[in-house]
């Protein structure tokens, strides 16, 4: 399985980006997907995640202005990213957790820079 991030990019403050991510390979199902960011000397936090079924969580630094969704038939999730701050400035990676039978294995993407700059 194989996750493929795309949408960075460079973006002034109060700007907007969508970043998407794809899955290929054998996939019969993906439990949750989700993003995580890493800014530069700090450690990687959870930005947010849906599930299969829709229900999405954010972390409290987001809430109000991202918002994540998801195309099952795709296996594709997407994190629009509004109103964004200095602070957002981060190499974003995505997840899909994966069942294999016994147990979910996460994959990850290679992350994307978003970088939020005037």
């Amino acid at each position: 399985v194989q996750l493929q991030a795309s949408g960075g990019g460079l973006v002034q403050p109060g700007g907007f980006l969508r970043l998407s991510c794809a899955a290929s390979g054998s996939i019969l199902s993906i439990n949750d997907m989700g993003w995580y960011r890493q800014a530069p000397g700090k450690q990687r936090e959870l930005v947010a995640q849906v599930t299969n079924g829709g229900s999405a969580n954010y972390a409290d630094s987001v809430k109000g202005r991202f918002a994540i969704s998801r195309d099952n038939a795709k296996n594709t999730v997407y994190l629009q990213m509004n109103g964004l701050k200095p602070e957002d400035t981060a190499v974003y990676y995505c997840y899909a957790d994966i069942p294999t039978g016994i147990w979910t294995a996460r994959s990850w993407g290679q992350g994307t820079l978003v970088t939020v700059s005037s």
